[in-house]
């Protein structure tokens, strides 16, 4: 490696580890201000909240490396830029891409680390800070405020069902459009159950328009015997607590599990629940791929930004514009993709997509 290259990298490395911790650091500080109240009342124990906020660091460093990563770049190349070392950089004979490599080959890096960060750690992690803060940090009023109608619940049950519930009342303990796959050890489908609506008896569950389909081995075009039930008492061993506790996080799976879930779910019929997994199966793909995408777009910029008296702010301001419109851009995207107006793998991947066309045509046109 060069002495240019160790320099510029030794910058962005200590800028970027500096952004990180006061992301971190003001995240938990606004999650505690947030909390507070409830902290109190549950007297957490110091060792408790330290234990959650180890767990939740994870995906912290996974939703902030991007725009900490920008600036830190930014920040590094709009000094070079002030202090005139880009100019002599340029006309020693060094090209825009020679000049940025370190910012590249870093943030590359990083696309590669995050990537592994969320395949390996924060699926384990999310579980485990889930379950501390419903175990130790949530109050019953505040458990009671999230009584919401719970739509899209999903998650494997006991006999090897596999659930999916259009809506689920927490407060009456109804069931709406209900799809249960049950499988044999081999899973194959032994068993579809679908349901208009359902209720909890106190004891037992209750399905209305209900339907019982029985499968011969995997021939799911030649069904066994097929039995229609205007009300039927179903042998489902789950309560309403367990549909609360066992619904599915897809922050908790990686992308293997969550793609075996897919092809689980995908003779459900329930189809806008499968192009919402899919959706969120390409985006934990393509989302660390923006550490790299938004420094191409970013790197133009600081090195246009000429002789400026004000480099700080001009840097922290041109990585708030660029990482605000990527995230609004992918939020978008994925919107439009869970709304079935994109395919998923576009929804996903069109925010990296625009931006790294954007990032091209500037260092073509610019450089």
């Amino acid at each position: 490696m060069r002495i240019l290259d160790r320099y510029i990298l030794k910058s962005i490395v200590q800028i970027f580890i500096a952004n990180i911790l006061i992301f971190s650091f003001l995240y938990i500080l606004i999650d505690i201000a947030s909390n507070l109240q409830d902290f109190i009342e549950r007297k957490v124990p110091f060792e408790i909240l330290l234990q959650y906020y180890a767990y939740f660091f994870p995906m912290i460093l996974g939703q902030t490396s991007p725009i900490a990563c920008l600036i830190a770049t930014l920040f590094t190349y709009s000094h070079l830029n002030h202090t005139n070392e880009i100019i002599v950089l340029r006309t020693s004979g060094l090209n825009f891409w020679k000049i940025c490599r370190p910012a590249i080959c870093f943030s590359l890096m990083l696309s590669a680390v995050v990537f592994w960060v969320n395949e390996r750690i924060i699926p384990q992690s999310a579980s485990v800070s889930n379950q501390i803060r419903a175990e130790n940090m949530s109050s019953l009023e505040s458990k009671q405020k999230n009584k919401a109608k719970i739509k899209n619940l999903t998650f494997y049950g006991l006999k090897n069902r596999l659930f999916f519930i259009d809506s689920f009342d927490p407060n009456t303990y109804e069931l709406g459009g209900i799809t249960i796959l049950g499988y044999d050890n081999d899973q194959n489908i032994q068993e579809k159950i679908v349901a208009l609506r359902g209720e909890w008896t106190g004891i037992i569950w209750k399905f209305y328009k209900c339907q019982v389909t029985e499968f011969n081995n995997a021939d799911l075009q030649a069904p066994l015997k097929v039995k229609v039930h205007e009300e039927k008492l179903m042998d489902i061993k789950e309560n309403p607590q367990d549909f609360l506790r066992q619904r599915i996080d897809v922050a908790s799976m990686n992308i293997k599990q969550l793609g075996d879930y897919i092809r689980k779910f995908s003779h459900s019929g329930a189809a806008k629940a499968l192009n919402n997994f899919k959706v969120d199966l390409h985006q934990k793909i393509a989302f660390p791929v923006a550490n790299f995408t938004i420094i191409l777009v970013g790197l133009p910029f600081a090195l246009m930004t000429g002789r400026r008296k004000a480099v700080t702010f001009t840097s922290l301001g041109i990585a708030i514009v660029i990482g605000f419109s990527y995230y609004v851009l992918n939020a978008v995207g994925l919107a439009l993709g869970k709304g079935g107006l994109f395919p998923p793998i576009l929804s996903a991947w069109l925010a990296p997509a625009l931006f790294s066309g954007l990032a091209f045509y500037l260092i073509r046109t610019k450089f």
